[in-house]
């Protein structure tokens, strides 16, 4: 398992500030968010947003990370600058403003390739609806297609993965579930994009996590994952296996097999109880190390895939249990 890769969430560790900076008053920069994710044993990748986290030029931020100790993963695209894309960044009714966050959205592409990534995740949570007869659907999913089209065009060889979600911050995302957002890629028809899957958004658009992977696999490309956990009725980031633990580990499983080899990014909020970030965060990473080991012995038992190909749940879930909760 040593060739595993973590990454986190960067705001995270703005968390809790008294136990790092005793003495900061206002927010801490982003240098100081990634020495303190550094701490983090087992943590090899960051995230960023953009273009919060990226100031000046892309390269000598990569720089000044990577002397911190830390890689970076990817950037995350985040369509604030504008009070106008909150009624839409592709799909807002005005031109100029599509046309803004497409633009914002290829400078971000740019910066990926000048950190030396190549991995953009866009969560387009803006576009969607909030009321009947809001929209027109078909010219709403065209203004989809089209600008992600365009950014993925921008730079073919830059990965862009869409994140999705249900909803929040609109009450209806466009981008909603795995089957959505496999027919979007289908349209777009670019092979540089894929799929991310945040365990909470699936978990709150009521799919089976190992399922939404299996399927992302087989008509498209998982590119990102970002673990987590919640009770399925909102984003709760809680840390991983504390809710879903068996989905969890099915998930694990999933990715193995379909070969994924990607960074597994810890997309939780410690911020929300007060908790510390970095022993937060390690404790993430002990969880999913020992959940591998619990994958190696799934995978090892003979048993266990006799009774899958039988879809025998009693046999299944009594080698599950054995092979999961055993003492030793």
């Amino acid at each position: 398992m040593s060739e595993l890769r973590f990454a986190t969430r960067l705001n995270s560790f703005a968390c809790r500030p008294d136990l790092a900076w005793p003495d900061l008053t206002g927010k801490p920069t982003v240098l100081q968010m990634v020495a303190r994710a550094a701490k983090v044993d087992g943590l090899t990748d960051v995230d960023l947003n953009f273009p919060d986290h990226v100031a000046g030029r892309p390269a000598e931020r990569a720089a000044e990370i990577g002397d911190l100790g830390l890689a970076i993963n990817g950037l995350a695209m985040r369509y604030y600058s504008n009070p106008a894309f909150k009624l839409g960044a592709f799909t807002n009714p005005d031109p100029a403003v599509r046309r803004e966050a497409i633009d914002l959205t290829r400078r971000g592409i740019d910066a990926v390739r000048e950190m030396g990534c190549d991995l953009m995740t866009i969560w387009l949570g803006q576009d969607g609806f909030d009321y009947t007869f809001q929209a027109d659907y078909a010219t709403l999913w065209q203004y989809e297609i089209d600008g992600l089209r365009e950014v993925c065009d921008h730079d073919p060889t830059c990965n862009i993965s869409i994140e999705y979600k249900p909803n929040e911050p609109r009450a209806f995302a466009l981008l909603s579930d795995c089957a959505t957002t496999l027919i979007a890629i289908r349209d777009v028809d670019r092979r540089n994009l894929g799929v991310t899957l945040d365990l909470a958004h699936v978990l709150y658009a009521n799919e089976q996590p190992a399922f939404a992977a299996a399927l992302a696999a087989r008509h498209s490309r998982v590119l990102g994952i970002h673990l987590n956990d919640g009770y399925g009725k909102r984003d709760d980031g809680l840390m991983v296996g504390s809710v879903h633990p068996l989905q969890t580990i099915e998930l694990l499983r999933q990715l193995r097999h379909d070969g994924y080899r990607g960074a597994l990014y810890f997309d939780t909020f410690p911020d929300t109880s007060g908790l510390d970030p970095v022993s937060e965060c390690a404790l993430n990473i002990a969880t999913v190390r020992r959940m591998y080991c619990v994958v190696d012995r799934l995978d090892s038992d003979n048993q266990l895939a006799d009774a899958v190909a039988q879809q025998n749940p009693v046999s299944v879930m009594a080698i599950v249990n054995e092979l999961t909760f055993a003492a030793t």
